[in-house]
């Protein structure tokens, strides 16, 4: 099966030798996406404002790809402070939006510089 890169210039930069997502068959597999702006710039300040650019990161790869969020089966979401699991959760649901929400894994790590990072796997298929 053929698989194809996809980048932006309208989402944050990924930071290494890798693509923001990954076209293969009926699936777009979405790096993690980090709170930044299209620049590089890292959004700093509440938890509240990084989970917002992250998920709106996320969404503008998935769009970039011939997708949406809407179409994830699966999400990945890392946290740094786990105590921020209710707001991530309410922030979730603002991007997160059709009728069969996704699988999810949702886990503390030990994130430098920022408190969230979130990837996704969709289907684009029939």
């Amino acid at each position: 099966m053929p698989k194809r890169a996809v980048n932006t210039d309208k989402a944050g930069p990924v930071g290494g030798p890798y693509s923001q997502a990954i076209v293969a068959g009926d699936f777009i597999y979405l790096a993690g996406a980090i709170p930044s702006l299209a620049d590089g710039t890292r959004v700093t300040g509440s938890f509240a404002e990084q989970a917002h650019a992250a998920f709106r990161n996320l969404a503008t790869v998935a769009e970039a790809a011939g997708g949406s969020l809407d179409q994830a089966v699966r999400l990945g979401v890392y946290l740094r402070d786990f105590d921020d699991f209710a707001e991530m959760n309410e922030i979730y649901k603002e991007y997160v939006t059709g009728p069969n929400p996704p699988v999810r894994t949702t886990l503390p790590v030990p994130l430098v510089g920022f408190d969230i990072e979130i990837d996704a796997v969709l289907y684009i298929g029939a």
